[in-house]
């Protein structure tokens, strides 16, 4: 009965309760959320919250005008209060929002997971939609006392759960085997976070730019991802290479994105962007392509250290999971290797984050780039999993990989044509490069001592990896070389 009259007030009575008593409203609506007799209680719980954001946004403006003066009338009975605590405060209705994030975050650590699904759910739409709203300052506050706080917490909760079914907890309810134990509910909560806070720093990147302390939160994020990426569990590692995809379309976005759309110190509250956006996180807006024609970047000199770090977890990603297993571990069953889904969506990854750095792209990062990708294409594949991996036609078609990595190095070399001589000197190690993919049709690559046999062979002792055919990938190969070498043939390089 309880909950029912909460539900009366949000439904029926929030316009005639005075503003200053809203943050209660939501308190308690959290509570209820957070209850954990009642699963259904609280999945209501969080919609109603969904709801008390709406009529936040649809009544702002007499919301803050209350506030605004509500909070007037104190500081005039509180002259003496610290100066320094009223600078760093958030404006009243700022408050009120900051107050609805944090409950929601509370609930995105929940240990049910279908509370903790539709809490995130619900706290990166309300950002999305109502996040412009905010002043500048608050958006400090969002960042450090919401979105990273929440990340540390889902990992920490993550890597602590169990990796055995809960038969107690469960029942004889039928769970899907990718979420039959706690762990993997939780890599669901985790993927949902990182992807939450990787659209909100490419949506809001221009105003939180003008933040002081961007950077650090910039690193932090990339710490994030980096974690994520280097993950045993395949759905969060892939995932954490979307987030980074993500962010890497920063320099488009800012380009579209009106600068007015940010409220400033301003007394009138603007509407956010027309973008529909619903609980679950989609938005009926065109979305955008990660790979487009033409240039997608005009970093500035502010920029680069950005793209710098960005690159260096790319390197990292990149180096850690293309170490072959340990000796005492190449003959286990066990053995952990990224999958072929990883490895090309990391190499993928490479030339819209080449745009922003290319500037600054010197021979040793190529031999960097060389590394990960002789690495990556030397990573055997499970032999259960062959099957879907190679092309109808494995004697001339190419697999998603291959292909990954030759238009990185097609990327590499048009931006090296037309850069300066810096970036020409490394014509030979480019041609080192191509060569080396060429040798692999002729013997394929090793991983380590790992023991695989050649994709198409039946004779012979049985592995439990297979390595892909390089033969097309090598014709291939051989072509950009040649056309390079026509191209570049009268180059003092």
């Amino acid at each position: 009965q309880a909950f029912q009259c909460l539900q009366l007030v949000v439904t029926d009575f929030l316009p005639i309760i005075r503003p200053a008593y809203l943050q209660v409203v939501v308190q308690v609506a959290a509570k209820f959320g957070l209850q954990q007799q009642e699963l259904n209680v609280s999945l209501t719980a969080i919609g109603l919250l969904w709801n008390i954001s709406d009529f936040f946004f649809q009544n702002r403006q007499r919301i803050k005008q209350d506030l605004d003066s509500a909070s007037q009338s104190d500081n005039i009975h509180s002259e003496n209060a610290a100066n320094s605590d009223k600078v760093k405060a958030p404006p009243p209705f700022d408050a009120l929002w900051m107050c609805l994030f944090s409950q929601l975050g509370d609930l995105c650590v929940d240990s049910r997971p279908a509370v903790r699904k539709s809490a995130g759910q619900t706290l990166f739409s309300t950002i999305s939609a109502h996040g412009s709203l905010l002043q500048h300052q608050t958006w400090h506050n969002v960042l450090w006392q919401v979105l990273f706080p929440l990340l540390e917490n889902v990992q920490k909760f993550s890597s602590l759960a169990s990796t055995t079914r809960d038969k107690e907890s469960t029942g004889n309810i039928l769970i899907h085997h990718s979420r039959d134990t706690a762990e993997k509910q939780w890599a669901e909560t985790r993927v949902l976070s990182l992807a939450g806070v990787a659209r909100t720093f490419n949506a809001k990147r221009k105003m939180l730019q003008g933040l002081g302390d961007f950077p650090r939160a910039w690193s932090l994020l990339l710490d994030h991802i980096e974690l994520s990426a280097l993950c045993r569990n395949a759905e969060v590692s892939l995932a954490a290479l979307k987030s980074f995809q993500e962010i890497l379309q920063i320099g488009r976005a800012s380009k579209g994105t009106d600068e007015s759309d940010i409220t400033g110190t301003g007394s009138v509250v603007i509407e956010p962007p027309g973008e529909v956006i619903n609980r679950t996180g989609e938005t009926t807006s065109k979305k955008l392509e990660l790979f487009s024609k033409g240039p997608i970047s005009d970093s500035t000199d502010n920029d680069i250290p950005l793209w710098s770090a960005a690159w260096k977890v790319w390197l990292n990603i990149g180096t850690e999971v293309t170490k072959p297993p340990p000796q005492d571990r190449k003959m286990s069953a066990k053995v952990y290797l990224p999958s072929q889904n990883f490895l090309t969506a990391l190499i993928q990854t490479f030339p819209p984050l080449f745009e922003h750095i290319k500037s600054r792209f010197v021979a040793a990062d190529l031999h960097k780039l060389s590394s990960v990708l002789r690495g990556t294409l030397c990573v055997p594949v499970q032999s259960d999993a062959s099957l879907f991996i190679v092309p109808s036609y494995p004697e001339v078609t190419l697999t998603p990989l291959q292909e990954a990595s030759l238009s990185a190095m097609d990327t590499l070399i048009k931006a090296v044509q037309s850069g300066p001589d810096t970036m020409q000197a490394t014509y030979p190690d480019i041609f080192q490069q191509l060569l080396t993919f060429i040798t692999f049709g002729v013997s394929a690559p090793k991983y380590g001592d790992l023991e695989a046999r050649s994709f198409g062979v039946v004779r012979g002792p049985q592995s439990d990896w297979v390595i892909m055919n390089f033969v097309p990938f090598a014709e291939r190969a051989v072509t950009m070389t040649v056309d390079l070498y026509q191209a570049t043939a009268s180059h003092s390089a």
